[in-house]
């Protein structure tokens, strides 16, 4: 467990120099905002998650049967319940929201969820 990274892990540095590489100009893990996006532009008021498939239950309700214990299941329900929260405070607040699935950027869709992250932020 101490080896999971919630911050700067591959897929996250892979999208931040996509971003640096196209010009655009963004705040890491903005933790000024609920939810401490990945990236955000404050004057814009745009931020992007990029969520772990596991960590943030992409299709929970079809493999949370799986998991061995309680535990596990009330932990990722937990941080579901806890994304819906952070993305709806978000949105009353005035800010837009884009999530992005761990699987769209490391599948061989990368490239057009990059493209999507930085039409997003243009």
């Amino acid at each position: 467990m101490s080896m999971i990274r919630s911050k700067n892990s591959v897929l996250e540095k892979e999208a931040f120099a996509y971003l640096r590489r196209s010009g655009i100009h963004f705040r890491k893990h903005y933790d000024k905002i609920v939810g401490k996006p990945d990236i955000a532009i404050p004057t814009k008021k745009r931020a992007v998650f990029i969520d772990g498939d596991f960590w943030h239950g992409w299709y929970f309700t079809r493999w949370k049967n799986k998991l061995p214990s309680d535990f596990w299941r009330e932990k990722i329900s937990a941080n579901i319940r806890r994304d819906r929260k952070n993305f709806t405070a978000l949105r009353r607040s005035g800010w837009k929201v884009l999530r992005i699935w761990g699987h769209q950027l490391g599948g061989k869709n990368k490239h057009s969820a990059l493209e999507r992250i930085e039409k997003f932020l243009s």
